[in-house]
């Protein structure tokens, strides 16, 4: 090209959740089964969706406004529906005017990072959700910014490690929460939040708070709303029902504002994301129209309420497969629907492996580990040896080495198999 037209931030766009794809695909197409445990769909994992929800849906189908453009902030009864909702379980008020509608999550962070000032930066948990610190980073055509999870503590936020970052670097204008939290499935105490809220009070920061997780807790934890905390610090939440109904193919997002008449230049900030969004003229029509329906269903508490229950036996019959394992940590998952195990300091080294039968998979497998980091190594010999698919934990902004895997298998037989084929693996491959 006659000049370089690549964006300087071009090499911080990793998503690797997706990226393993191509190698079980490779896989696949050798005749080995793959068992998809590197994303979050609970329908791609045999979730039915209701009849009921279902019916909703089809109702709304039969009206053309569904077919029409909305307003690009969303409908209005929607917004108005989800700040009420809002108004009467948390103490910031907000108005429909505060609640913008985006095609799903990613991209309400495509819009909340790049449209910040290039030197403004926002500091993100570690291990972070790839799509929040792949965007930030080539945002600022630099690493991503991160506050440390302890693996020792339940992958609790370390406070100090984030406020002497703070500190440290002034060009931190913002910091990121997920939670519950993407990929580690913890839920943050109301202390925790109070914490990190009083720290962006002090520094003059705003948060952003990752929330599309909020409903889905369990083990008897529930999660505490940034906007319960917030008090007068400027924050978005993020919100959405990919996760909750489920539909993730609806790509229907939305944010919350809060406080933003608090600070002039937030103000403008949260302007200069819907004037972008104005670009786009709006969002998807027939996903906003159900959510009033759906979420004010009587059958609705119910059937999440059963949804949770379900995570909460997996999540402790997971915990209690791993648990025992040597050269690795494990914490039980009370949020969000994965579970993240980190191997021990030292417990890897570039000469482990797993048995492969086939010949074939084995040659490409060894073909491919070279030079890849440790845990990613270990990933690739689980695939190749088993047909489970997980994502290693370095490819979510991490020092550590582990993995993700879910909590989304339907078929409760071929649950533990996973679990139980993880642990012996892992026993295996440490001990090889």
């Amino acid at each position: 090209m006659r000049n370089n037209i690549v964006h300087a931030g071009a090499h911080e766009l990793q998503y690797e959740i997706r990226e393993i794809v191509a190698v079980g695909n490779r896989l696949q197409d050798m005749g080995l089964n793959i068992c998809w445990e590197n994303i979050g769909d609970p329908v791609l994992k045999g979730e039915k969706i209701p009849l009921w929800i279902k019916s909703v849906i089809k109702e709304a189908i039969d009206h053309d406004s569904s077919f029409a453009y909305s307003p690009t902030k969303g409908l209005t009864e929607t917004r108005a529906f989800l700040a009420k909702i809002c108004n009467k379980r948390n103490k910031v008020q907000i108005t429909e005017e505060d609640v913008i509608f985006f095609n799903g999550i990613g991209d309400a962070i495509s819009k909340v990072y790049n449209y910040l000032r290039k030197e403004a930066r926002v500091i993100g948990p570690s291990p972070a959700y790839s799509t929040h610190s792949s965007t930030e980073a080539a945002h600022a055509s630099e690493d991503h910014l991160m506050y440390r999870l302890d693996p020792e503590n339940n992958w609790l936020p370390n406070i100090n490690d984030l406020r002497n970052k703070i500190i440290n670097d002034r060009t931190i204008s913002g910091i990121l929460i997920i939670n519950p939290n993407n990929p580690a499935g913890t839920v943050y105490s109301r202390d925790i939040m109070l914490e990190i809220v009083k720290i962006a009070e002090e520094f003059d920061l705003f948060i952003l708070c990752d929330e599309i997780y909020l409903e889905i807790t369990y083990n008897g934890k529930m999660s505490t709303p940034l906007s319960d905390v917030i008090n007068g610090v400027c924050g978005i939440s993020m919100r959405g029902i990919s996760k909750e109904l489920p539909w993730p193919g609806a790509r229907c997002g939305w944010i919350e504002v809060y406080n933003r008449d608090n600070d002039p230049m937030f103000n403008e900030y949260i302007e200069t994301i819907l004037n972008a969004k104005m670009l786009e003229v709006c969002s998807t029509t027939l996903p906003q129209k159900v959510i009033p329906s759906l979420l004010s269903d009587s059958r609705y508490k119910e059937y999440h309420s059963g949804r949770n229950k379900q995570y909460e036996a997996k999540s402790k019959f997971a915990f209690d497969t791993l648990i025992g394992v040597d050269g690795i940590i494990v914490n039980q998952t009370n949020g969000a629907f994965y579970m993240t195990v980190a191997f021990k300091n030292g417990v890897l080294n570039e000469k482990q492996t797993l048995e492969i039968r086939n010949d074939k998979i084995r040659d490409y497998i060894e073909n491919i580990v070279d030079g890849v980091a440790l845990d990613k190594r270990f990933v690739y010999y689980l695939l190749g040896a088993t047909g489970i698919c997980v994502v290693p934990l370095t490819g979510f902004s991490c020092e550590l080495y582990g993995f993700r895997v879910t909590l989304l298998e339907t078929d409760m037989g071929k649950f533990k198999w996973i679990f139980q084929t993880i642990a012996e693996k892992i026993t295996a491959y440490l001990s090889s």
